[in-house]
């Protein structure tokens, strides 16, 4: 579907949309990813992260004490996107944290594993797995621009 933007010139019609494979093989693909949160006063927070997807699933770590993962903790909303500005994925949704105590050994593991393939180290915990309610992408604006959404979030 197409976003809602008046005087952008987005096209009406489904001619040139993407298919969500386009976003999913970027953010895959991707080794830098931005993340978007909100401190508690209401003030944006933005940081590159590394991050790796496992099950159709991104997850992206960082440390506990961090002041994403501080936001994170008291409001799981994101919004995540890619560096390129011509190959565009934005992605928003809400994270779920993961540790050692509360998650599946086997995926923490195969994140681990992932992660060492694509930056040569493993992660460990805490990790968090975005879930995603909308997604936005394009890679000719405004023909191409398109609209995914997913559901409402958690």
């Amino acid at each position: 579907m197409r976003p809602a933007i008046a005087g952008y010139g987005i096209p009406k019609t489904a001619e040139g949309l993407l298919p969500w494979r386009f976003a999913a093989d970027r953010l895959a693909a991707a080794r830098n990813y931005w993340v978007c949160t909100t401190r508690p006063d209401g003030r944006p927070h933005a940081v590159p992260v590394w991050g790796v997807v496992v099950d159709d699933t991104l997850f992206h770590g960082g440390g506990a004490s961090t002041r994403k993962a501080r936001n994170l903790a008291a409001n799981p909303h994101v919004t995540v996107h890619l560096e390129s500005g011509d190959e565009v994925v934005i992605v928003e949704g809400t994270v779920e944290k993961l540790t050692a105590d509360d998650a599946d050994a086997e995926l923490l593991r195969r994140i681990d594993d992932a992660y060492e393939a694509k930056y040569g180290m493993r992660h460990g915990t805490p990790v968090w797995a975005l879930r995603p309610t909308t997604a936005f992408g394009w890679d000719e604006y405004p023909t191409s621009v398109t609209r995914w959404d997913f559901g409402p979030a958690s």
